[in-house]
């Protein structure tokens, strides 16, 4: 299975995609800088975490016309998986391959530390390897991760099952004080109506070895592996 991790100016979490990618999975990954305009050859897409550029006019609104962008979404739009953690959550809500928008923390502070997620689907490339309900640890950082969109597109992401993570507690309990950000119904994490496309703000490259930790976010990467070679579809 070949990755591409797109880089932007500005990203910083590229280096841990593609070491989480190439040495803890074992599976084979390029970088593709923005201007490049294709994406063919690679099964499965990396939207890292960073600031591009410098996040300046809205978080990944600018990213969102790079050059790379329209392959990426035609990629998409053909099933392409596709996986944008942090600021590619942002950049996936820009380009409109997800619903919704990106709003600064509640709390107005730029938020590093780790939280609980609860899964709410399991039947997704990305989550195929957890169960429902499970509660997995990952670490945020980022200051506009607070998740908006109105009642009637949560209706429909909360009907089509869209939502895949939600902030919780260690109980599970999707509670306020669980919410590091403010976003709307505890929202974490959403899939397109189609699956292949995630939208995260939790950094599973960060938690994906012991050595760090823990290992809790292996598994949703790892997901994408096995769901592509078919053992978990």
């Amino acid at each position: 299975m070949r990755f591409g991790v797109v880089v932007f100016p500005g990203s910083n979490c590229d280096a841990d995609c593609y070491h989480v990618v190439k040495e803890v999975l074992g599976e084979e990954v390029d970088y593709i800088w923005h201007r490049e305009t294709s994406v063919a050859g690679f099964d499965a897409l990396i939207l890292p975490g960073g600031f591009s550029y410098g996040d300046y006019l809205r978080t990944g609104a600018i990213a969102s016309l790079s050059p790379i962008m329209p392959a990426l979404i035609e990629f998409a739009q053909k099933g392409g998986l596709v996986i944008g953690i942090c600021n590619g959550f942002q950049i996936l809500l820009e380009a409109g391959l997800l619903p919704g928008a990106m709003l600064k923390n509640d709390s107005l502070q730029f938020r590093c530390l780790p939280v609980n997620l609860r899964v709410k689907a399991i039947d997704t490339p990305f989550t195929c390897l957890l169960q429902e309900d499970q509660v997995l640890t990952v670490p945020i950082a980022h200051g506009e991760g607070n998740y908006f969109c109105d009642d009637e597109v949560l209706e429909e992401l909360q009907r089509n099952r869209q939502i895949v993570f939600t902030y919780c507690d260690r109980e599970g309990n999707e509670t306020r004080e669980a919410n590091p950000n403010g976003s709307k119904a505890n929202i974490a994490g959403i899939v397109n109506r189609e699956r292949n496309v995630l939208g995260m703000m939790p950094h599973p490259e960060r938690c994906a070895e012991t050595i760090l930790g823990g290992r809790d976010g292996y598994y949703i990467l790892a997901s994408m592996v096995d769901w592509f070679k078919g053992a978990c579809r």
